[in-house]
């Protein structure tokens, strides 16, 4: 039989790319994935071996030193990837997610100055909405920006940043309502500052504080942050594409793609768990034969095997839909619910059918199932994805009475 969740009509560079990447994640990531990820380390020499491949410019145009793919060519790349470790397609995720924006919303200078030396890998990005108070309601932001001849101040704590320490530039959200009168709606006296820092921890730049790593049930090795702004001082030049109040829509084009990339990543793990499962339900023998010979064990199989299948298949589409250029925050809303859903529902059933065992670190199997709860709330929970399914079918069919 073919291998799980296979693509149809990609070109032979595509074909070419994956088979690299399946390889490398193969021989580099899935040996050591676990023991890195018990001792919470940064997976310095993977990242290192993406440079090389040229992954951390997949998306961004040649003309700056990228490969210039497609938005389906990085998903099933990063599917390739959280088949190995979930956290290192986070490290890729963050820094796309950021070079995007600057592809479409940066202006001419702000694009020459980054996304050169982003494609390179040489400037890792981060990106911030959330805030300790926040959750899903973006609208509640308090950190502010005020503006102060040539430069803006910052002020405000925000939260939740992967790459936070690792990364060099962030691409942070605050009010600004320099230009907005009392009253505009919020979403539209927000703006996106492109914030440059050294890595690590502390102090990485006058008035910007990046705290030690939070410590997490799962998705372990990439540090993930707080950071603090206390009067930091940015120049105009480095309000994302040139203009305040846009940086809500600017974020929103972000998370839309990064959604597509969760439901990727929700793929990948759950094709790993249903490796595992079906492997060990060949190995393990009970009442003198293999545990996959009896029913009950198939009847699970057959069922994670379907799950992975539509979850790739509606994340395949959500990709294509966005390279196509038409919006589909439809399809990348229900390709990341279905697939974060599915995925927690495979890796438990694998989980199961390893018995007493998937308990013990020894196995794979346990750190996938800290690892997905991760994707049921990661680029807007099963609620948000639901209301925006929700509002985008109330546009499609609306009732003409």
């Amino acid at each position: 039989m073919a291998r799980l969740a296979q693509t149809a009509g990609l070109t032979d560079v595509q074909q070419e790319i994956l088979s690299t990447v399946r390889d490398f994640v193969d021989k580099e990531i899935i040996p050591v994935a676990t023991e890195l990820e018990h001792r919470d380390e940064y997976p310095q020499q993977i990242v290192d071996g993406l440079k090389e491949l040229g992954l951390f410019g997949l998306m961004i145009p040649e003309e700056y030193g990228g490969l210039g793919e497609s938005l389906l060519t990085y998903a099933l790349c990063v599917e390739e990837i959280a088949r190995g470790w979930m956290s290192v397609s986070g490290i890729i995720n963050t820094h796309f997610i950021v070079a995007y924006m600057l592809k479409q919303h940066g202006t001419q200078e702000q694009k020459d100055h980054f996304l050169p030396r982003m494609a390179a890998g040489d400037i890792r990005g981060a990106f911030s909405m959330s805030e300790p108070g926040l959750g899903s309601d973006v609208s509640a932001i308090t950190s502010k920006a005020v503006k102060d001849g040539d430069e803006y101040v910052l002020n405000g704590q925000k939260m939740w940043l992967t790459n936070g320490g690792t990364s060099s530039l962030v691409a942070v959200l605050v009010r600004s309502d320099e230009g907005h009168p009392e009253g505009t709606a919020p979403h539209k006296s927000m703006t996106t500052f492109l914030v440059e820092k050294e890595p690590g921890f502390g102090e990485v730049r006058p008035g910007l504080t990046i705290p030690g790593k939070i410590e997490k049930m799962g998705y372990k090795g990439v540090d993930t942050t707080e950071l603090i702004m206390d009067s930091l001082r940015i120049p105009a030049d480095r309000v994302l594409g040139g203009v305040t109040g846009r940086g809500f829509y600017q974020m929103m084009d972000g998370v839309e793609v990064g959604r597509v990339n969760v439901a990727a990543r929700g793929c990948g793990v759950a094709q790993r768990a249903f490796e595992l499962g079906v492997q060990y339900a060949q190995q393990r023998n009970t009442f003198g034969k293999p545990i996959a010979h009896h029913q009950a064990i198939q009847f699970k199989l057959a069922e994670m095997a379907t799950k992975v299948e539509a979850a790739h298949a509606m994340m395949v589409n959500a990709a294509r839909k966005k390279d196509s250029g038409e919006r589909n925050d439809l399809e990348a809303g229900m390709a990341k619910y279905l697939a974060s859903e599915y995925c927690k529902e495979v890796v438990e059933d694998a989980f199961r059918i390893h018995g007493g065992y998937g308990f013990s670190k020894e196995y794979e199997i346990e750190r996938l199932y800290r690892e997905a709860p991760m994707l049921l709330i990661g680029e807007g929970t099963a609620e948000i994805q639901k209301m925006i399914i929700g509002r985008r079918l109330l546009e499609e069919y609306r009732f003409q009475g």
